[in-house]
């Protein structure tokens, strides 16, 4: 059976209203009365309901995280949910708050785990670490009014959601601005995810790039199963690029073994560059180019204006762009 309030109260001879002040630190109750509460609490082995003090409160100064879906295990091992969780949690830790994640191998379940933990008043509400076209937590969380900032940008509800994004636009013309500076002019766009807001906006921003030069782009490539990989080689023969933008660093070390198993060298034949800045740009030789996109002030700012619009909601979203910078390695090569 477990110790109640009241079990506690009658131990130490007080009201359990002051059982229950004490838990709360109040300053009406002497620090002589809170250490023979504890001390009571202790020993007869109280653990506090805190689902019932939430429900009490108006904040339970906690945070949701909301994870994608995530189908393959490339997606899985990503560092970059990594790298952002972390900074999360380390600015978390700082606002006094904590972090409670939800996740999920599919859409619905997630939508689920979401719902549940809203409604029991275990999150103040969430922060989206994923854009996708059509997604039913989204909906769910613009329609019950469920306070929430999403890292990215989203389809629709733009006016009603909190953003923290980079510009991915921008990131996609900086590589192609690059590559171009290096003397490339076949550069093909390489990627195994099409189905998130910033694979098409950095595609934009490739396309805009040689738009603005008046050079052709060519369709990208979505490395996704055996058949693409097969439709890539052929590509690689017909069109022969200089040089490849690839989605992040973990898929641009798949790519650079395809190349390599292909019979070209990078970057002697074939140039890479990619996005992110991760462990995996050093992990072998030759090193990624790579676009820093800072994915610890990206997670850090999302808990900060996530508390912002918590404790001061407003009618106005904001939309946050945190900077990038590109990081030059050794899989640029400049032609002659």
């Amino acid at each position: 059976m477990s110790v109640t309030i009241k079990d506690v109260a009658k131990e130490v001879g007080v009201a359990p209203s002051t059982v229950s002040r004490t838990l709360k630190d109040h300053p009406s109750i002497s620090q002589e009365t809170k250490e023979k509460v504890r001390k009571a609490m202790d020993k007869l082995g109280y653990v506090p309901n805190v689902s019932a003090q939430n429900l009490a409160n108006k904040y339970v100064d906690t945070i949701g995280i909301i994870l994608p879906v995530i189908g393959s295990k490339e997606r899985k091992s990503n560092p970059f949910y990594l790298e952002i969780m972390t900074a999360m949690n380390e600015e978390a830790s700082k606002q006094k708050v904590t972090i409670s994640v939800a996740s999920a191998p599919t859409q619905e379940e997630l939508l689920a785990n979401v719902e549940l933990m809203y409604r029991q008043k275990r999150v103040d509400g969430f922060i989206l670490l994923y854009v996708e076209e059509d997604d039913m937590v989204l909906d769910y969380l613009v329609k019950q009014k469920v306070p929430f900032t999403m890292i990215g940008q989203p389809y629709k509800y733009f006016n009603e959601t909190s953003c923290v994004d980079n510009d991915n636009q921008l990131l996609g013309y900086t590589a192609t601005q690059h590559l171009l500076d290096k003397g490339h002019k076949k550069i093909i766009f390489v990627t195994n995810n099409q189905k998130e807001n910033f694979f098409k906006e950095r595609y934009f921003g490739y396309q805009k790039c040689l738009m603005e030069k008046e050079m052709t782009s060519l369709p990208v490539m979505s490395l996704i199963d055996p058949q693409s990989y097969l439709t890539f080689e052929t590509c690689l023969k017909e069109e022969q690029p200089t040089a490849c933008i690839a989605i992040d660093d973990m898929f641009a070390l798949r790519l650079i073994q395809m190349l390599n198993l292909s019979g070209y060298k990078v970057p002697d034949d074939i140039s890479v560059i990619s996005f992110n800045n991760s462990i995996f740009t050093t992990l072998l030789h030759p090193y990624i180019t790579s676009i820093d996109v800072n994915a610890a002030q990206l997670g850090k700012t999302a808990v900060e204006e996530f508390l912002t619009q918590l404790k001061e909601p407003t009618e106005l979203k904001k939309r946050v762009i945190i900077p990038h910078k590109l990081i030059e390695n050794e899989t640029v090569m400049k032609l002659k």
